[in-house]
C-alpha cells in the first residue's frame, strides 16, 4: 500500500532533531517531524515554591504543552492553556516519569515546556520526543531516554507516522505510542477510534521499530552537542 504522500506503511516522515538550542534554559532540544516543529526547554531541578508543594522524599516533574496562535494548519489557536493542552500536559509528564529518577531530588521540582510554532499531526509525540532530549542535555539522571510516534489504521491498513490528511480520512485510528529506549517498556499508549485486537498488536510492533530509529536520531542529537 502506497500513502497520501508516497511513503510505506512502515516509513517514518523526515526527523530533524538537535540538542542545545536555547541558551538560557538548563537543558533544550527541537524535534521535527514532517511539518511538525516542538521545541523543549528544561529548567531544573530547582527549589519547589510555595513549600507546601515540597515532597521531601522525591521531586516533582510538571509539563506545559502549548501551540502558538498561528502554529495549526486550519483556524488560528486561542492563545493560552485549554483541556486539550491540560490533557497533553499530563500525558507527557506520565510518558517521562518512568525514566527520571525524582528521588535524587527532594524538594524539588522539574519544568519542562514544550512550544509548537508550527503543527501538522503527532505533536504530542513530537513533544515527548523533544522533552527527552532536553532533559538528558539538562544533566537529568535518566535511566534511558523516551521515543514517541502515531501508530494507526489507514483505510484499513496499519501504518506508522501519520500524516494530517491521514489522521482526517473516514475510519482513521490514531494510537499515539511512547517507548522507553532500553526496557523497550511501553510508557504512553493512547487511542482515538475502533481497532481490531490484531491490528493493536501488529501497531504496537510497528511503533516499536519506529521508535528505536527516532532514538538513534535522538542520541545523535545528544552527540552532537558535546561533539562525542
Amino acid at each position: 500500500m502506497k500513502r497520501p504522500d508516497g511513503r510505506n506503511v512502515d516509513e517514518l516522515r523526515k526527523i530533524e532533531a538537535k540538542a542545545g538550542i536555547i541558551k538560557r534554559a538548563d537543558g533544550s532540544a527541537s524535534f521535527k517531524i514532517g511539518n511538525t516543529i516542538a521545541y523543549a526547554a528544561v529548567y531544573g531541578p530547582r527549589n519547589l515554591y510555595p513549600r507546601f508543594l515540597q515532597n521531601p522524599e522525591k521531586g516533582i516533574l510538571r509539563c506545559n504543552y502549548n501551540m502558538m496562535p498561528f502554529s495549526g494548519s486550519g483556524e488560528r489557536i486561542r492563545p493560552g492553556s485549554s483541556r486539550r493542552s491540560k490533557e497533553i500536559s499530563l500525558v507527557t509528564e506520565k510518558a517521562l516519569l518512568p525514566v527520571i529518577n525524582l528521588g535524587e531530588f527532594p524538594n524539588s521540582v522539574i519544568d519542562i515546556f514544550i512550544e509548537f510554532p508550527q503543527t501538522d499531526a503527532g505533536s504530542r509525540c513530537a513533544g515527548i520526543c523533544a522533552a527527552s532530549i532536553a532533559l538528558a542535555e539538562a544533566g537529568v539522571p535518566m535511566k534511558e531516554l523516551v521515543a514517541a510516534v502515531a501508530v494507526g489504521i489507514v483505510n484499513g491498513e496499519v501504518v506508522v507516522d501519520l500524516s494530517k490528511e491521514e489522521e482526517d480520512m473516514d475510519g482513521a485510528v490514531d494510537i499515539p505510542i511512547a517507548i522507553t529506549t532500553k526496557s523497550n517498556n511501553i510508557s504512553l499508549l493512547q487511542m482515538d477510534g475502533m481497532i481490531k485486537q490484531e491490528d493493536i498488536k501488529k501497531a504496537i510492533e510497528l511503533g516499536k521499530k519506529a521508535s528505536q530509529k527516532i532514538f538513534e536520531l535522538q542520541k545523535k542529537a545528544i552527540k552532537d552537542k558535546y561533539n562525542v
